[in-house]
């Protein structure tokens, strides 16, 4: 079986098999790190762990989010603009359902940074934005994406889309917004200390956890059984080659017919003699 495995076809389509091999290993070992997720579950906790800082010193307007800015806290302060308020339902807090609230902070510094400032059950029951300026605090995020479905009711949106926001507050729009933590009156960072949430319901900056996503584990799982299943097929047309070859060195009965030769390969006549020769006996 070794001399038909090293003929030069069957190596050929071993080197094709490696190379599928490779692209499927790494595509499994893509999906287990997707899984793990273990980059981000530490880049959220050494982002959450370091003191803040005014958002203009980390993040332009417009620009994009750079990931290690997740859940890194940071000050702004500004005056709410009461008009622009909008409301994301179906979300889930405490095993509650209800509505995130979201207002736009107009920083003094000139851009517009949206706010989560708190959860509520009833959008008939949401706290207005506290008057004047104000100093916020809070755990910065990426925009979600965009969301469809039936149409809501004015003022609600499928989901925090900043693409959206920035079409409906006109003005320069931070590429983020912010997890209120604490929000008190006045300029300065260190007044935002011991803030409220004026009645509204905290939502946690999000946290990633350490552990395992089961559904990318198994499509990891499943790149490495393809992986095995191209060198198993290559086995078998080998094997399958070989027999037929062996079978077909029996059946001639022929001890001169060289086993090493193709077996795909058609013998001729058995005699193999030139053309115009006198059989011999």
């Amino acid at each position: 079986m070794l001399r038909t495995a090293l003929k030069p076809r069957w190596l050929g389509l071993l080197g094709v098999v490696v190379l599928v091999v490779i692209a499927f290993v790494q595509l499994g070992r893509w999906q287990l790190g997707v899984a793990q997720d273990k980059a981000l579950a530490e880049q959220l906790a050494a982002a959450k762990g370091l003191q803040s800082v005014e958002i203009g010193t980390v993040l332009q307007p417009h620009r994009p989010f750079p990931g290690a800015l997740s859940a890194r806290p940071v000050t702004a302060t500004g005056q709410y603009a009461a008009a622009e308020q909008v409301l994301i339902p179906d979300r889930r807090l405490h095993d509650q359902r209800g509505y995130w609230v979201v207002t736009a902070l107009h920083t003094q510094a000139g851009p517009i940074l949206p706010v989560l400032r708190g959860f509520v059950t009833s959008a008939d029951a949401v706290p207005a934005a506290p008057p004047g300026t104000v100093t916020i605090t809070g755990g910065l995020a990426p925009g979600e994406s965009q969301l469809s479905g039936d149409p809501l009711p004015a003022g609600q949106l499928r989901s925090l889309d900043l693409a959206t926001l920035v079409n409906m507050w006109p003005g320069d729009l931070y590429n983020a917004f912010v997890f209120l933590e604490n929000e008190v009156p006045g300029p300065g960072p260190e007044a935002a200390v011991a803030g409220s949430l004026n009645g509204l319901t905290h939502v946690p900056t999000p946290t990633a956890a350490p552990g395992l996503n089961w559904r990318n584990a198994a499509y990891a799982a499943q790149w490495w059984v393809f992986a095995a299943f191209a060198f198993w097929l290559w086995w078998r047309m080998v094997r399958d080659a070989h027999r037929a070859r062996v079978a077909e060195v029996e059946a001639s009965g022929d001890d001169a017919v060289d086993p090493r030769a193709d077996g795909d390969a058609s013998d001729g006549d058995a005699t193999d003699q030139p053309v115009g020769a006198t059989p011999r006996p």
